[in-house]
């Protein structure tokens, strides 16, 4: 009978994960470059202590991981915007090191070095920053990233892919740290730079608030199960307790 409880306790713990990436994928609903968190879940079996050693199925708290489905192309017209087509990051040099991003709405400093929205400098597939030249005028970006200004190159925008199996923390809203070392993309087209556009959060609304729904439900479903299972025990407790008085 407790088996029942811990199996509950379980399946709980799962939900409530499932929870929290459902609130933090609505909440970037309007992230620029934002890819959706997705949690998988496991069955762990245990043997009971009894003649029959049957199988008990126990949830795993579950392992998150990024969608990897493509944002809406959104075209703004401004030169020093880059979407990417394909499943390549952007890299951008902060203070946690090196950060992979969908998000490509940079900009030009003073000194004419490329950053990201958030002022961080953007790297090239050496993980160097990029520089421009403010005077040279707006630059025009192909599909394999190359820069131009005044039909000269002066510089290649990083294209970086990671293993997301292998684990990822999140650096601000779109930013992710892959625990495996990010390798340039250095040559092929399943990978291209779009200059002009910028790539919308991949997030579903309407799925991400079925999802909760049913979340829910199923949270409140296991709730009662285990009130139900944990009156059948005192039940049988008092029963026990009596017939031995």
């Amino acid at each position: 009978m407790q088996s029942g409880l811990y199996v509950g306790i379980s399946s709980q713990i799962a939900l409530e994960r499932r929870l929290n990436t459902i609130a933090d994928n609505m909440a970037n609903m309007n992230t620029v470059g934002f890819r959706s968190t997705e949690v998988k879940f496991d069955e762990v079996l245990s043997k009971t202590q009894n003649d029959i050693s049957a199988k008990i199925a126990f949830v795993t708290q579950g392992n998150d991981y990024l969608s990897t489905r493509t944002g809406e192309l959104q075209r703004t017209g401004n030169p020093l915007d880059f979407a990417i087509k394909g499943n390549a990051w952007f890299a951008i040099d902060t203070p946690a090191g090196q950060v992979l991003t969908r998000d490509g709405r940079f900009t030009m400093d003073e000194t004419g070095q490329l950053r990201s929205s958030q002022g961080f400098p953007v790297l090239d597939a050496g993980g160097a920053p990029i520089q421009l030249n403010r005077e040279a005028g707006p630059p025009t970006v192909g599909a394999d990233g190359i820069i131009l200004q005044n039909d000269q190159p002066v510089a290649t925008i990083g294209l970086f892919t990671a293993d997301l199996s292998k684990g990822f923390n999140r650096y601000e809203n779109s930013g992710v740290i892959f625990v495996d070392n990010p390798q340039p993309v250095l040559e092929g087209m399943e990978n291209s730079v779009v200059q002009g556009y910028v790539e919308q959060s991949n997030v579903n609304g309407i799925g991400e608030m079925t999802e909760l729904i049913q979340v829910n439900r199923a949270f409140e479903s296991i709730s009662a199960l285990m009130r139900d299972s944990e009156s059948s025990m005192n039940d049988a407790i008092r029963t026990l307790g009596g017939s031995n008085s």
